[in-house]
């Protein structure tokens, strides 16, 4: 099926890739390809496809069911292509190597890492215990802080950036915009985790960045019931080296979870709209409970970024809201989670549920309290990932939470 120029993003997340001729008749959907190997009509048109890098030869070298997910996510991120991975963090690995590898060498030569002082956890420790033992000098810096970015870049001589549109867990949001440019300036390449903006809220290549990284287990998916991710290149040289390092270290998507990301994609758009009213919602009540120390939203106007954030994310905010409780014990924080009956305490997000989740026993366990304190995540921190259910439910079962961590222990 062509695609006219003038659909809207949520007709092109719907259609791209889909309605694909197959013999005697067009399937409605992508099938799912499970092959492993493809059979051509004699041996010289299988060295042609070898050659070509165009058709299917071997399921680590490429898959139609998953040739479909990546074309949907390069037309969302307006890209040059997209490579698929068998989870985010696998993405994330190949992002940085690929943005590290200087034109015309074919081996990752990363003279420089510098990275958003407030990253994922998991991804804070992939550069600490893989590319730092790798004797790659990796630097951490606020990075929504032009001058000690400014300085920071100029020191280090980095010759990839990290950073995440909107940090997880406490919600900075950075100037893409104006960091790409440094970046470029600086001969650096710029990688974005768009996880939790989305092609929806942001397109980061858009706004000069390299490489954007999806966990698409989170909104991509959207349901909690597939593992993996994607990398969308701004280039065609960059698109060489993804494609590279996914056919040399096998962290492949399957045909399987391709098809689910596939179908999950369709209604990203309806999903994440609500998503982020109900998070709205959910962020300005938080903000007047007494037993809620702070709150931390960009769509809030005291967030330190809330006027960027209303420039680059068209309006929306984002589904995340995290927020301090006043009493930050151990205690009033289990307290809070076990009292919740509609709120699934599950340690992921993006999910038409709204989960919650501790990072101090979850996606920031790993990091010692010092480097915890460093990056301003407190031991009362509480992470939300708001869903699509009737916000005043959402609100009810919060409310049931707070008066259970403000209880005394028994």
């Amino acid at each position: 099926m062509s695609e006219p120029s003038d659909w809207g993003m949520q007709t092109r997340l719907i259609h791209t890739g889909e309605h694909t001729a197959a013999p005697g008749a067009t399937p409605t959907i992508t099938p799912i390809y499970t092959s492993v190997t493809y059979l051509y009509p004699d041996t010289a048109a299988l060295d042609e496809a070898f050659a070509s890098n165009e058709g299917y030869v071997y399921a680590r070298h490429g898959n139609p069911t998953v040739a479909t997910f990546e074309q949907v996510m390069t037309v969302a991120e307006q890209g040059a292509g997209a490579v698929a991975f068998s989870s985010g963090m696998a993405a994330l690995h190949a992002a940085i190597l690929a943005a590290g590898t200087p034109r015309g060498e074919t081996a990752p030569q990363i003279r420089g890492i510098l990275a958003a002082r407030d990253l994922y956890g998991a991804s804070t420790s992939l550069l600490h215990n893989f590319f730092a033992a790798q004797d790659v000098a990796v630097t951490f810096c606020d990075l929504c802080d032009p001058a000690a970015f400014a300085a920071a870049l100029e020191t280090t001589r980095a010759a990839v950036v990290v950073l995440e549109s909107i940090s997880n867990p406490l919600l900075t949001v950075a100037d893409v915009a104006a960091i790409a440019r440094s970046c470029h300036a600086a001969g650096a390449r710029l990688v974005v985790d768009g996880t939790l903006t989305t092609p929806i809220l942001q397109q980061p290549l858009t706004l000069g960045a390299d490489l954007v990284v999806h966990s698409a287990t989170k909104y991509i998916g959207g349901h909690s019931d597939v593992t993996g991710g994607v990398v969308v290149a701004r280039s065609g040289l960059l698109l060489a080296s993804l494609q590279r390092y996914s056919r040399l270290l096998g962290a492949i998507l399957g045909p399987f979870e391709a098809q689910l990301l596939t179908r999950g994609v369709k209604t990203l758009g309806l999903r994440m709209r609500q998503q982020c009213h109900n998070a709205a919602m959910v962020s300005t009540w938080l903000d007047e409970q007494p037993e809620v120390a702070h709150v931390y939203y960009p769509g809030l106007a005291e967030h330190p970024q809330h006027v960027l954030a209303r420039e680059m994310l068209g309006g929306l905010f984002g589904a995340m809201v995290s927020f301090d409780l006043k009493d930050g014990s151990r205690e009033a924080l289990f307290r809070f989670v076990d009292a919740l009956k509609l709120v699934v305490p599950a340690t992921s997000l993006g999910d038409i549920y709204t989960l919650v989740s501790l990072p101090i026993i979850s996606s920031h366990r790993d990091l010692t309290p010092q480097q915890r304190h460093e990056r301003g995540i407190g031991d009362g921190l509480v992470r939300l990932s708001v869903g699509i259910e009737e916000v005043s439910d959402i609100l009810s079962d919060l409310q049931r939470g707070l008066r259970a961590a403000d209880a005394a222990t028994p």
